[in-house]
């Protein structure tokens, strides 16, 4: 059942303007969503309209893969084309009041695009720092408007929702000392703190009239719409609250959906869904702990944090009618791609650094018949070391594990290799997995008794890997520049006592 006032873009007739010659371009961006979350991908209870109809008319990725599994490093490789260790952006993820962020000589997608004349847009979360006086914010690193929170709305100061206003006042026992969320347009605070249940519907109006008013010009747009959704807490907007069959993460998913369906619909009502590259996929798999408000990575093995399957493979679909032939493709993508296959699909310049994406575009104007150019996938840890390099090589269909490690972001699940409890350990021989026949890495085929028939893809495996690593630079940690909380966003810097008293004026605790 959809709730009343549920977006469904494919009912909505056509309006022609004119069009740029270039594509636009759109990229939606989940957080924390499961392989299996939605029902194009088999969830059975999953309330995905809009998703499901993308994936109906567009080219959906069995095998694709964001470049790690946690939050600001996969943000940072999807925006550069680069591993995130090569930026800097590791360990771990950036919180509130972090020194470091996204280096500025990084280039991003937005970047690349401007000189193409795109104008350039980010809606939702950034997650890649904001440091002293905001100079790690969008509007510093290629886009044009940027409106959203600069880091994850479990950051501050409330794990859970129903210590903000009009419920209660946050400062009590949820208290996490720090500052009430801010909600940004470019570098300004224009809420603190976050309305929960009219964020969403704040961000479709922002996506409609960014569409609506570029269409009209003729200009090409780069949108990247980065969501909340579906990462805990979880919220939804009124029209969605206590509508799906998956109680809180059902519902935050069905409102992730309906801006799937604003955008799309304001594409074809604006006259340019056929002139517009979209692509929609995740950050990372499914903080399992959080048992059934974490998400499901379906038939994979663990989620958020590990370099299992469940941790780093992903939902993905290409859209582009016309373009984009349907179907369903088996071939390897990551997000690490998408910054070149931008670029060639719009003639923009390369970065004249080392990337670690590959262009696509033969494989997208191909469809299921079409071949990608990457063969293999290299899984880092997300507190990465020198010492110990990757974890994971995936070289064609096999997969070799040379570390595991679980993570406490995937407790609670039946498997205990995903809990925190197992340890860091060394596998040599590596494990390997044909993720064909055994996805779900279960059977290990070098204790099957036949290891001597895999001799020589091991020795390709190795080969790769040693490769890869000899031309893998480390740069300086991010992360590790630490944490000052005098640099909290606070739309009055000068108030005491902080964090308290950072608050817009119209909102009274």
């Amino acid at each position: 059942m959809q709730p009343v006032g549920a977006v469904l873009w494919f009912l909505f007739p056509l309006v022609v303007y004119a069009s740029s010659s270039l594509p636009n371009i759109i990229i939606i961006f989940a957080d924390d969503l499961g392989y299996g979350d939605l029902g194009c991908y088999g969830h059975p209870s999953s309330l995905t309209p809009n998703l499901d109809q993308l994936a109906a008319g567009g080219l959906r990725f069995t095998d694709f893969y964001s470049s790690t599994s946690a939050c600001s490093p996969s943000r940072a490789a999807l925006l550069t084309g680069r591993h995130p260790i090569r930026s800097g952006i590791y360990p771990s993820v950036f919180n509130s009041g972090s020194r470091g962020g996204l280096p500025l000589n990084e280039t991003t997608i937005a970047e690349i695009l401007k000189p193409q004349g795109y104008a350039t847009a980010i809606i939702g979360k950034w997650h890649l720092g904001y440091g002293a006086n905001g100079k790690y914010l969008p509007i510093y690193q290629g886009f044009d408007d940027f409106f959203g929170v600069p880091y994850s709305h479990d950051q501050g100061p409330c794990q859970n929702l129903t210590c903000f206003p009009p419920d209660t006042k946050c400062y009590g026992t949820c208290d996490q000392g720090r500052v009430l969320l801010p909600v940004f347009q470019n570098d300004k605070i224009i809420k603190q703190p976050v309305d929960f249940p009219h964020l969403v519907e704040d961000y479709d109006d922002f996506a409609r009239e960014f569409i609506t008013n570029y269409a009209k010009k003729a200009q090409p747009f780069f949108l990247y719409y980065a969501s909340h959704h579906t990462h805990y807490p979880q919220f939804a907007g009124k029209l969605y609250t206590g509508r799906s069959l998956r109680g809180p993460f059902g519902d935050a998913l069905m409102e992730f959906d309906g801006s799937v369906g604003n955008i799309v619909q304001t594409l074809r009502h604006s006259g340019v869904e056929n002139n517009t590259f979209l692509f929609f996929t995740s950050d990372n798999g499914p903080e399992t702990k959080r048992m059934s408000r974490g998400g499901n990575s379906g038939l994979l093995k663990c989620g958020k944090a590990t370099t299992y399957e469940g941790g780093m493979r992903e939902p993905a679909i290409a859209y582009w009618p016309g373009k984009i032939p349907t179907g369903v493709t088996h071939e390897l993508a990551s997000t690490l791609d998408l910054l070149p296959t931008i670029a060639a699909l719009t003639k923009a310049k390369l970065p004249t650094v080392h990337l670690d994406g590959y262009d696509l575009t033969d494989l997208l104007f191909q469809g299921p018949k079409g071949k990608s150019k990457r063969n293999t996938m290299f899984y880092y840890p997300i507190t990465p070391s020198k010492i110990l390099g990757m974890f994971a090589v995936r070289y064609g269909m096999y997969k070799a594990h040379f570390f595991t490690e679980g993570a406490q972001q995937s407790e609670k699940t039946a498997d205990p290799d995903c809990h925190s409890t197992a340890t860091l350990t060394a596998h040599y021989p590596p494990l390997l997995y044909d993720l064909e026949a055994d996805p779900s890495e279960n059977y290990n085929l070098l204790a099957s008794g036949e290891a001597e028939k895999y001799t020589s893809l091991l020795q390709q495996i190795e080969l790769e890997k040693a490769k890869f690593e000899a031309g893998m630079e480390f740069a300086e940690s991010e992360l590790n520049k630490g944490e000052d909380l005098n640099l909290q966003p606070c739309y009055n810097p000068q108030c005491t006592p902080k964090p308290s008293c950072c608050h817009t004026p119209d909102i009274t605790l």
